[in-house]
């Protein structure tokens, strides 16, 4: 591969311009979302129920009206073209009627009992059959499954420190807060210190990068490494030929427990990208979609990790009350209601035959962004990966986050998202990623192919190209 060189970038002075005048915009065609917005920022930390949502290019978040399958509509009578779902919480579609009924029927008998119910049989089973590993536990995020994998690395191995990719992002996960930042590990993503010694407990290596890998795994101080199997939050930063072959052989020599967390590559299909290419984790991590909504995550583990984990911890004696406490979970985790929606989800809609319909629609957008950046002689590109999608404004996909920063254009990529919204197309707002849902058309593609488009011709017009 040849290396790798930064692109030039367009006048700053035109993007900026163009980004205000979006921006004037999308509050002329929102003035009752700005009224609540204001309203919201009165009581609400950052604004909204969660600090994620002031992250949307317009200067502040559309609120929600309702939402029907790949459908969104404000309050202000706007409606979309949702290619966000909700950063993968909504890859089964919104007010999907499987998901809804099994709901509906579960409140109506209970949602939080502490105790399991016959759903969670169907769960469990299901769970091992399309994923591959015998033994599951539920939590009420991927955040909290990650959480609950590495502490199980760390009992099991004696371990302390978490090795992850730079650039990555695996939830609230303090071990993971970590980049590589001019050659040295540091906090990622403007995170602020909290109290945590991560040369303690973090390694951070860049994605790709066997011989560091190899290197940082050498000193067997690394309880476990923590990766998607391509990376989806800095862009798409695609898996390299023999990458994952030799993040395996590694783990296992240097006795490091490998854990694959798939909560945005599930859409890869049904068992993920872990099940298509047979990367034999020693614990799987899940989140956002499995439930069709509702907060849940999951994690797996092989026979090998629960046979070390229960030599430590062995069962419960009910007669002697022991404490089985593994400092995992809390009472909300595998509540009925999750396992209802979560049998619905998976027994219903994340079927083999709309996988196939995800990953064709997916194929569809990229080709259509392609042929416009193609026939604009663009140096952009576009990857995608089973039902994802991903425009990034550099001529090639990277190898790591490294080649992110150094190209990244958040000035044209926030122009984009405005412009986007004008439109009608929510796309998730960290970066120019789609995301298919069964109910996602041909119609809705063709939407975004037409707007692209005009997005193009916008700058050209402006003279940003």
């Amino acid at each position: 591969m040849n290396a790798f060189v930064p692109i030039e970038k367009p006048t700053a002075e035109i993007v900026d311009r163009l980004i205000d005048r979006e921006q004037r915009r999308f509050a002329d065609l929102h003035p009752r979302s700005a009224v609540a917005w204001a309203e919201g920022r009165r009581h609400f930390l950052y604004g909204g129920p969660s600090h994620w949502m002031r992250r949307w290019a317009g200067g502040f978040p559309v609120y929600v009206q309702n939402a029907s399958g790949s459908h969104v509509t404000d309050i202000d009578g706007c409606s979309y073209v949702d290619f966000a779902l909700g950063d993968t919480g909504g890859m089964c579609g919104h007010a999907v009627e499987a998901v809804t009924r099994a709901a509906v029927h579960q409140l109506r008998s209970g949602t939080t009992m502490m105790l399991p119910t016959e759903d969670s049989l169907w769960v469990g089973k299901e769970l091992a059959r399309r994923f591959g590993l015998p033994y599951w536990t539920l939590t009420t995020s991927a955040t909290d499954a990650n959480r609950g994998a590495i502490r199980i690395s760390r009992m099991i191995t004696g371990r302390n420190k978490v090795l992850v990719f730079s650039g990555c992002y695996h939830g609230g996960v303090e071990e993971a807060h970590v980049e590589i930042r001019d050659g040295k590990m540091g906090l990622r993503n403007m995170i602020h210190p909290n109290g945590v010694d991560h040369a303690a407990v973090s390694k951070v290596v860049e994605f790709n990068d066997i011989s560091a890998l190899e290197k940082a795994l050498a000193e067997e101080d690394v309880a476990c490494v923590l990766a998607e199997p391509l990376m989806t939050n800095f862009g798409m930063i695609p898996v390299e030929d023999g990458f994952h072959e030799a993040l395996r052989a590694l783990c296992r020599k240097h006795g490091s427990v490998l854990i694959i967390d798939e909560t945005h590559t599930i859409s890869c299909g049904p068992g993920g990208y872990t099940k298509l290419n047979d990367l034999e984790p020693d614990i799987f991590v899940c989140g956002k979609a499995i439930a069709g909504g509702i907060p849940a995550g999951v994690f797996g583990v092989t026979e090998e990790i629960s046979q070390r984990l229960r030599k430590l911890v062995p069962d419960v004696n009910p007669r002697k009350r022991q404490s089985a406490h593994l400092g995992i979970g809390g009472t909300l985790a595998g509540s009925a209601l999750t396992i209802a929606t979560m049998r619905a989800a998976l027994g219903e809609v994340l079927t083999e035959k709309n996988f196939e319909a995800m990953i064709a629609n997916a194929a569809q957008l990229a080709e259509g962004a392609r042929r416009v950046i193609a026939d604009n002689g663009l140096p952009w590109h576009v990857t995608q990966i089973g039902a994802r999608a991903e425009i990034m404004f550099m001529p090639r996909p990277p190898r790591n986050g490294a080649e992110v920063v150094a190209t990244r254009r958040g000035d044209i990529e926030t122009l984009l998202h405005a412009y986007y919204m004008n439109e009608g197309i929510l796309v998730t707002p960290f970066h120019t990623m789609f995301l298919m849902c069964p109910d996602t058309s041909a119609a809705d593609i063709a939407q975004h192919t037409r707007t692209f488009r005009q997005f193009v011709e916008l700058l050209k017009r402006e003279g940003a190209l």
